[in-house]
C-alpha cells in the first residue's frame, strides 16, 4: 500500500479538530461522572481523587511518555503528539466555557463521548500523532508487531477502568467501561494494520 505524505496544513487541522472531538468528549464523561481509559482515564482518576485541574493534570501525566515516542517513534511524532497533548489539555479547559451541559443520561454520555473520543484519536493517528501515554505503546505495537492499536488499548483501559471501582461507584464504572469500549470499537473497526498509514 502506498503511503501519502500530508502536508502540514492537513496535520494541523487533524491536530486542532481531534483534539477539539477528544475534548468534548471529556465534557460529557465529565458531566456525567464517569472516565474512559488510556492516558485520559489515569487523569480522570486523579481529577477526582484530588479535584485538581483535568488540564495540567494531563499534561504532566503524558511528560514521561515523551522519552519513549521519541525513541520509538521519532522526532515527528512525538512533536505533533506534544501538540496534541498541549492542545488537549488547554481545551478542556475552555470547552466547559463554550458549551453547558445541564444534563445527559450517563448511557448516552459513555456512548456519545466513547464514538467522539474514538473519532478523534484515529484522526491524530493517521497523522502520525497521538494523545500521548499509553496511545504511544498502542500505536508503536500496532507498527511493530502488526497488533491492532485498539485491542492493545482495550487490555490498558481495563486494568484503568478496573481502578476506578476505589474511587467512583460501580454503576458510573460499568457506563465507563461502555465508553471505553465505544472509543476502541472505532479504532478497531477503522483502523487495521496496513489499511491506512499517512505520513
Amino acid at each position: 500500500m502506498t503511503s501519502h505524505r500530508h502536508h502540514w496544513l492537513e496535520d494541523a487541522q487533524a491536530l486542532l479538530t481531534g483534539t477539539l472531538l477528544f475534548a468534548l468528549a471529556i465534557v460529557f464523561f465529565r458531566q456525567a461522572g464517569l472516565l474512559t481509559g488510556g492516558t485520559a482515564g489515569l487523569t480522570f482518576l486523579a481529577h477526582y481523587a484530588t479535584g485538581l485541574s483535568f488540564g495540567l493534570l494531563y499534561f504532566l501525566i503524558n511528560i514521561p511518555f515523551y522519552i519513549f515516542g521519541l525513541k520509538a517513534l521519532g522526532k515527528a511524532f512525538t512533536l505533533k503528539t506534544f501538540c496534541a497533548v498541549a492542545l488537549l489539555s488547554v481545551y478542556t479547559e475552555l470547552v466547559p466555557q463554550w458549551i453547558s451541559v445541564s444534563h445527559i443520561h450517563p448511557v448516552f454520555a459513555a456512548i456519545l463521548g466513547g464514538l467522539l473520543a474514538g473519532a478523534g484519536l484515529l484522526m491524530l493517528i493517521r497523522h502520525q500523532a497521538s494523545l500521548g501515554g499509553l496511545g504511544v505503546m498502542a500505536i508503536y505495537l500496532q507498527k511493530a508487531r502488526g497488533w491492532r492499536a485498539g485491542n492493545a488499548q482495550m487490555i490498558a483501559d481495563g486494568f484503568i477502568v478496573t481502578a476506578a471501582l476505589f474511587i467512583v461507584d460501580i454503576e458510573k464504572v460499568a457506563l465507563s467501561i461502555l465508553g471505553a469500549f465505544m472509543l476502541n470499537l472505532v479504532l478497531s473497526i477503522n483502523h487495521r494494520p496496513g489499511r491506512y498509514f499517512g505520513q
